[in-house]
């Protein structure tokens, strides 16, 4: 038989167990000795309350949810990331607080709802503060104001703030690298192509996903955003189990924040080295112990 799981990975009923980038991460925590299975997140039937740790992986079906799906997070004993992290990081809206701190972020204006949409005179991108991937995000050009408004209205009409973001033109020929760090370290990254392209453009596209070494810049960035967002929430930057830093580059070549991703990112294992998963599985077996 069996051993009961001390962990559950919580992923989402359309996916219950993952998908392929980390469906084998109960399997690489057995050989550490850690039982885990998948789960759900809101499956009534799965043991969150007598875990030892929940550990939020693919929980992608949370956005039109996310009263229900933070309410969640809050009743889990033991949940990595921490509720309090899942709250803040499922809006976009974090990025204000990142700015403050200092952290190079895309310049981002916020129109709540019923506000009013003042369209810049450069390219620029409307999206949704709450949202996973691209969904409900488009990439407008000058001139189109009343595909601009119309864009607005309807995320406003579910509810939706909006954020304003020019766009970086540079991603259309080096897509967006994603570091990923683990346990507070840094453990790898990968690029994921552009999700709103260019087709004229010659770098990657969407679904391009490739494994590479960021530049001193690019992890110094990534650095400056983990180490901010750990002492937004006044945890040592070890609490965080995993953090992805997804950053673009100006022209100029300068990196900009684009999303920091503590709750449900993928965390790219697929184009990482074979050491990945066993770093994120000894991770797991610290906050067990820790």
């Amino acid at each position: 038989m069996r051993p009961a799981p001390r962990v559950l990975l919580a992923s989402c009923a359309e996916l219950p167990r993952s998908n392929a980038d980390d469906t084998d991460l109960p399997e690489v925590l057995a050989e550490l000795g850690v039982p885990a299975a998948w789960a759900p997140w809101d499956d009534p039937a799965a043991p969150f309350d007598s875990a030892e740790l929940v550990v939020l992986r693919s929980t992608w079906d949370y956005p039109p949810r996310r009263k229900d799906f933070l309410a969640w997070c809050e009743s889990v004993p033991a949940l990595v990331n921490p509720a309090r992290v899942a709250r803040w990081n499922t809006d976009k809206t974090y990025l204000a607080d990142l700015a403050a701190r200092g952290v190079p972020v895309v310049p981002t204006e916020l129109i709540a709802p019923g506000e009013p949409l003042r369209c810049p005179d450069f390219e620029f991108v409307l999206k949704p503060s709450v949202g996973a991937s691209s969904r409900g995000a488009a990439r407008f050009a000058v001139g189109e104001r009343d595909t601009e408004a119309a864009h607005v209205a309807a995320l406003h009409a579910v509810d939706h703030t909006v954020l304003v973001q020019p766009y970086q033109r540079a991603v259309d020929r080096e897509g967006e690298t994603a570091l990923v760090f683990v346990g507070g370290g840094y453990s790898h990254a990968f690029v994921k192509g552009a999700m709103l392209p260019d087709p004229a453009a010659p770098g990657p596209g969407p679904g391009d996903r490739f494994g590479v070494e960021p530049d001193a810049a690019l992890r110094r960035a990534a650095e400056d955003a983990v180490d901010a967002a750990a002492a937004i929430h006044g945890m040592r930057r070890s609490e965080l189990l995993y953090a992805r830093v997804d950053l673009v580059r100006r022209e100029d070549g300068s990196p900009l924040l684009l999303e920091l991703e503590l709750t449900e990112p993928s965390l790219g294992f697929r184009q990482a080295d074979p050491g990945a998963k066993p770093r994120f599985a000894s991770a797991v077996r610290a906050a067990l112990a820790g």
